[in-house]
């Protein structure tokens, strides 16, 4: 029998989502600084570091490029932090010394037949 209440429940980790557009609005380039950051992260995963022969194709799932509303972005999941607090540090100090906007939200899943989330 289990003792634990709703409360108990741990939080599901936040993602924050560092959109490739400056404070001052202006599009942060180069073009492919989604990939190339979430390429850098790629060994952080569930897990450990895969390996073997197509162990460098994919992204780690704490650390993923995507575009919204054709804004670049990285959704970094804050799982990464306990995982790694230095990489942590290097993505949130990425998004600080290039002055990129960063967000607090969460992905919603697709919802089947209708294309959005």
């Amino acid at each position: 029998m289990s003792t634990s209440s709703p409360t108990d429940k741990a939080k599901p980790p936040r993602e924050v989502f560092i959109q490739g557009l400056t404070s001052s609005g202006r599009t942060f380039r180069p073009s492919d600084w989604a990939e190339r950051l979430a390429g850098a992260m790629s060994c952080f995963r569930p897990g450990g570091v895969a390996s073997g022969p197509m162990a460098h194709i994919g992204y780690s799932p704490y650390c993923v490029p995507t575009s919204i509303d054709n804004v670049k972005c990285v959704v970094v999941n804050e799982a990464l932090r306990d995982i790694e607090p230095m990489a942590w540090d290097f993505v949130m100090n990425f998004a600080r010394d290039n002055d990129l906007q960063v967000v607090d939200a969460c992905l919603l899943p697709e919802v089947p037949g209708t294309g959005k989330g």
